[in-house]
């Protein structure tokens, strides 16, 4: 009786696949972000004018972000567990030196200058702190005990704060909520969260009196834009305009009327959804909202097969703090959310977001591309 051949391991693998496995590249997620890298070029080369110099410096941050993704990519979870706590002590002093010495730029102090360029510790407060958050859960029984909370909770406040007096009430929001999302993930009870809510919420008028000027003014914006339309309502009524005018089809690529004659400002950054929807319509965003719920969901399949404590919760927090970016932009743009200056995930112009948004993709494909290794 003959043997049948078994052929299988002789098929010639891809190249292109070979590669990014050695790598450490999980495939499925670096797809999707290459494609809304892609996306992100078509439509800012709509909003800047269709200038190409302006894709020419996107593409050096796309390119930096990209290559310290793969950097990080390699360092095994263990590592990045070991000095969970020294890179988030080390942030932590970065955000007190930025309140000390730190550069002032459009009202706000959030910039060290390190002589051949700015660094802003804001932006690697949002890695750290759930990675210090984790650190500190991972060895403990789940759901975590009043006193894991209380400290845990404090991990969280401490660079929260420090990022709200710079001012950057966007920054401070996402660090809290990837921090919170650790707590979230690691069984945090619905009663607490709606008591936290309410305590919050009896919070408000103590909230309201440390609050800038500016900072209440956005919060009466949102309530009634209409009030001054022409200035303080001015940004999210024209938002409303070009994203209504889009229809289901929207104008076409490059048809964006708000864009092309002015009147929507931040037209490359915080409002680059609302271009987007007048030129692609609704059928155009439902796309764009697939793309980040196949990041999303591949994030959170990441994160259910870690294999242990500390990744399944660093993975889970990235993943929710990528979905609050989605959220609160989107939310702000529509007008169901107050303009905090949250940019749009991987499509805005700039630098800081997206190096620190891929460097969080990076940590999770370590997580998964170590615990296959571990698994043979």
């Amino acid at each position: 009786m003959k043997t049948e051949t078994r052929n299988e391991h002789f098929e010639p693998p891809s190249i292109i696949g070979t590669i990014l496995r050695k790598l450490h590249i999980d495939i499925p997620l670096f797809i999707a972000l290459f494609l809304a890298a892609i996306l992100s070029f078509i439509i800012l080369y709509s909003t800047g004018g269709q200038e190409i110099a302006m894709l020419y410096r996107q593409a050096a941050r796309v390119g930096l972000a990209f290559f310290l993704m793969t950097l990080l990519a390699h360092v095994h979870p263990y590592q990045l567990k070991r000095y969970s706590a020294i890179l988030f002590s080390l942030g932590v002093l970065l955000l007190l030196a930025v309140l000390i010495m730190g550069q002032i730029g459009k009202g706000a102090q959030r910039w060290l200058e390190l002589g051949f360029f700015r660094f802003q510790p804001s932006e690697m407060i949002k890695l750290t702190t759930p990675m210090i958050v984790a650190w500190y859960l991972a060895d403990s029984p789940l759901p975590p005990k009043p006193r894991q909370l209380f400290v845990a909770t404090l991990f969280i406040l401490i660079p929260t704060l420090l990022i709200a007096k710079q001012p950057d009430l966007g920054t401070a929001l996402l660090v809290a909520s990837s921090g919170g999302g650790v707590l979230f993930f690691a069984g945090l009870s619905w009663q607490l969260m709606l008591f936290s809510v309410a305590i919050l919420a009896a919070l408000a008028p103590i909230i309201w009196h440390f609050m800038h000027d500016y900072q209440r003014d956005r919060v009466l914006t949102f309530l009634n834009p209409e009030a001054d339309p022409l200035g303080r309502g001015y940004h999210i009524i024209q938002s409303k305009i070009a994203i209504g005018s889009g229809g289901i089809y929207g104008k076409g690529w490059l048809g964006s009327t708000q864009s092309e004659l002015d009147f929507l400002p931040e037209s490359s950054t915080d409002f680059i959804f609302a271009v987007f929807a007048e030129e692609f319509g609704l059928l155009g965003c439902l796309g764009l909202l697939t793309l980040y719920l196949i990041i999303i969901a591949r994030c959170l399949y990441i994160a259910a097969q870690a294999h242990d404590t500390y990744c399944r919760l660093l993975a889970s927090s990235l993943a929710f703090t990528f979905f609050v970016y989605v959220f609160v932009n989107i939310g702000m743009v529509i007008g169901v959310l107050p303009v905090v200056g949250v940019p749009l995930p991987l499509i805005s112009y700039g630098g800081t977001s997206i190096v620190t948004l891929l460097s969080g993709f990076g940590i999770l494909m370590s997580i998964h591309t170590h615990k296959k290794r571990l698994s043979r």
